[in-house]
Parts: structure tokens; sequence; C-alpha cells
């Protein structure tokens, strides 16, 4: 998926504003298993993803919890370090070789001083991610796992083919053992 694409899923810029916020954005690749954002850090750098799919999760009691998967066409940041300048509370993995674009957080807070456009699309960018979260714990909250796992096939209908189920089963918050067994009753 190409920068000026992903940017307008997030909210369409003046191609003036495009411009100014594709100049301070560059391509990187990182290898399968690479940990792109830690814990306990306070992050500096969002990435697009334009191939390729990354998780993000935490420790807690030696066991690591997912909590979001990202694929082509999403946003890769610590939300506490982009909007509160504090250390980040995930790490950030990649499952599969990744092309990613990089932009520097300094950079982007300058862009939104000088272009209003800019600003604009950095509310609009924080406004979707805030309801994505609330979705999500919402849905943690009151469906059962067999209706998150259908969910996710509605929402995610690749991601069983590329993300390991172990992983699959934690984002659930069940055991693999479950999702093995809601697996074979949807079939």
């Amino acid at each position: 998926m190409e920068i000026e694409q992903i940017l307008d899923l997030i909210y369409p810029l003046p191609e003036l504003s495009k411009l100014k916020l594709q100049n301070c954005v560059k391509e990187v690749n990182y290898p399968k298993g690479h940990i792109l954002l830690r814990a306990d850090k306070i992050e500096t750098t969002i990435y697009f993803i334009r191939k390729g799919i990354a998780r993000a999760y935490a420790n807690r009691d030696d066991n690591e919890v997912t909590f979001w998967f990202g694929k082509e066409g999403d946003t890769v940041l610590s939300m506490k370090s982009y909007v509160a300048n504090q250390k980040g509370y995930e790490d950030i993995e990649l499952l599969e070789d990744c092309d990613l674009y990089e932009l520097k957080s300094e950079k982007i807070q300058k862009l939104f001083e000088e272009d209003i456009h800019i600003a604009n699309w950095g509310r609009k960018f924080a406004e979707k991610e805030l309801v994505k979260t609330e979705e999500r714990l919402i849905s943690r909250q009151f469906r059962t796992a067999t209706e998150r796992y259908k969910e996710l096939l509605t929402d995610y209908p690749h991601l069983i083919q590329r993300v390991q189920l172990g992983y699959i089963a934690s984002y659930l918050g069940i055991s693999q053992v479950s999702l093995s067994r809601i697996r074979a009753e949807i079939k």
C-alpha cells in the first residue's frame, strides 16, 4: 500500500499538505521477528505498514498478551509516547518481513504547528485510534470468545493464515485449546 493511500485512509489532505507530510516520510525494511517498538521507552517514531503484519503485546506474569494486530495500511506507534511523550507499555513485533514508512514524531509535531490541514489529519488519526480502542474494549467485555473470533474473521479475514494461533488466542483472551474448539464448531 502506498503512503498516499494510507494518509488518505486516515483523513484526506489537500495535495500541498500531503506532499509536506510525504516529504518527511522514508521507507524502511525490517525482518520478521524484529522488535519495532519497546516497552518502557519513549518512542519517537511512527510507522505505517506498507507490506507485512505486526503485533503489539505486553508482558504479564511471564506471559505475553497480544492486544493488537496491524496489517497493510495500519499505523504503528506507541500512543502514550505520541500523545503524552511518556514511556509506552507495549512491545511491537513484526510477524512478517515488513516494508514500512517511517515518520519521526518531532517532524509531525512541527507540521501540526505549521499546517492546519495536517493538524486536522493528526486529530482525525487520534480520534480513529480512540474509537478502535473503545471497540476492542467493548468487544472484550461484552462478547463471548466465539463472537470475538467471528468478529476477527470478519475484520481481518487473512489474519488466520498469517499469524500463529497462539497469538490469536492471546488476542482473544482465551487458551489455544479453546480457540481450537471454537474453530472446530464454526467449520
